[in-house]
């Protein structure tokens, strides 16, 4: 064989071999929590995590025109959820129309620099549940709800869990300590359900993902409140029993307390 052509056929091989390696990345997100785990106990009225991290740039990486842009999502365990709507019946609110959502969080906190839709495309956004408006709810069943009317149902539903604070959208809530540090402080309130959590922090700079990273949080219930939780659900029959017992044993002893002579 020829040595241009051994050459050339090195050279072909060299950069196929580039072409499949995967391309090094400008910047790298580091992020992390004030704490993995949060401890439900009796006197829980509410906490605060905070998540904070750092915009990592290689050396070779040339300053960009566009700021940063950095969305934190927090997002609890999906269920299930019926959202109904109530209707006057012969003179009584009943419940009437209803629709079924699935794979729904049933906690998410959005924190970002600036407004979602000023960030990236819609697409981006809805991926990643970054902002209230991009969150997508899958219909659960076959609904009997018309498509005019079904986004009424989404609005009610994501009022309704705003009010209870369960859902949450804040912009410019991201602090920069620095060039490249920065932080945020995210509200659990005291009704927050328990489960695993995942915490998603997303670099973005001129509408394009630049990185993200994700961490795992735990919120649980301890104590005398984890005893009962795991008595409720995981033997509900002696729970059942246990409450009828205590029910009448407590009716039997106020009657003893207050029995007139």
């Amino acid at each position: 064989m020829r040595r241009p052509l051994r050459q050339m056929i090195v050279l072909l091989g060299l950069g196929c071999l580039l072409a499949a390696a995967p391309a090094a990345r400008a910047e790298n997100l580091i992020a992390a929590l004030s704490a993995d785990r949060v401890n439900i106990e009796s006197n829980f009225t509410g906490t605060r995590i905070v998540v904070f991290g750092e915009i990592a740039r290689d050396a070779l990486t040339v300053a960009r025109p566009e700021p940063y842009d950095l969305a934190v999502v927090v997002s609890g365990p999906e269920q299930v959820v019926t959202t109904r709507r109530k209707g006057r019946f012969m003179g009584i609110w009943v419940n009437r129309d209803s629709e079924t959502f699935e794979r729904v969080p049933s906690f998410l906190a959005v924190h970002t620099t600036r407004a979602p839709h000023e960030m990236a495309s819609r697409t981006v956004l809805e991926r990643h549940r970054i902002g209230l408006r991009n969150l997508n709810l899958p219909i659960a069943i076959a609904s009997d709800v018309p498509i005019g009317d079904r986004d009424n149902f989404r609005q009610a539903f994501l009022r309704l869990r705003v009010q209870n604070g369960l859902y949450q959208e804040q912009t410019d809530s991201i602090e920069f300590l620095s060039d490249s540090l920065f932080r945020t402080s995210v509200s659990l309130p005291a009704n927050v359900p328990v489960g695993e959590y995942t915490v998603s922090t997303y670099l973005l700079r001129g509408g394009a993902l630049l990185a993200q990273a994700e961490q795992p949080l735990t919120i649980a219930k301890s104590g005398f409140e984890q005893f009962t939780y795991r008595l409720a659900y995981e033997y509900s029959a002696l729970y059942g029993l246990l409450a009828v017992a205590l029910a009448i044993f407590t009716g039997w002893l106020a009657g003893v307390i207050f029995r007139r002579d």
